[in-house]
């Protein structure tokens, strides 16, 4: 499906130069002299490059859709990681940096997304909200209950996130696996 270059916007994935990219930021620029354009940040899916590019509205792009399958996670095997189809119990090996900063929250078992674009997978996305044990939180200063502030904590994967001072060590709690920031107490 093509669109116009100043319709791009944060998470379409394009084609660009005989590349799959996917858009991270986008800013739109009037300048006062000449034509108006989208400052486009981007990023390869395939070999992970990173690129500025400006589009005006004359440009059009190919705007592409990807394919998605659900995988379970059955273990790690040093820099690859392997997965399972659920349907066909088919195995798949990927690498870990697939991942990105997501991959302290991977779990044994846990079920994920694969997006796949010609039938190779590119990326795999978790659960936007995971369950997770704080193992060493810092204590409360006396009268910073009063204020909404929060203190850094540590959970069992070694992520730190900042929590509200009642949370204390041993609790479980939700955590948005991409800001790393807390949701709530674990019901």
């Amino acid at each position: 499906m093509k669109i116009s270059g100043v319709d791009i916007r944060p998470g379409n994935i394009i084609e660009y130069e005989n590349g799959i990219w996917k858009v991270a930021k986008i800013q739109h620029t009037q300048p006062g002299k000449g034509g108006a354009y989208m400052q486009v940040e981007m990023k390869n899916l395939i070999d992970g490059r990173k690129n500025n590019v400006r589009f005006r509205s004359a440009d059009t792009v190919e705007r592409v859709r990807l394919d998605t399958k659900d995988y379970q996670f059955l273990y790690s095997e040093g820099d690859d990681l392997v997965f399972m189809d659920g349907d066909t119990f088919e195995q798949i090996t990927l690498p870990a940096d697939l991942l990105g900063d997501a991959r302290p929250f991977l779990e044994d078992g846990m079920q994920v997304t694969l997006e796949l674009w010609e039938d190779r997978p590119i990326s795999v996305a978790l659960p936007e909200q995971v369950e997770a044990t704080i193992v060493e939180a810092d204590a409360v200063v006396k009268g910073q209950t009063a204020s909404s502030s929060y203190k850094p904590a540590v959970l069992e994967n070694g992520v730190r996130v900042m929590v509200p001072p009642h949370i204390e060590s041993g609790t479980r709690i939700v955590v948005n696996v991409y800001d790393r920031e807390y949701v709530g107490k674990a019901g």
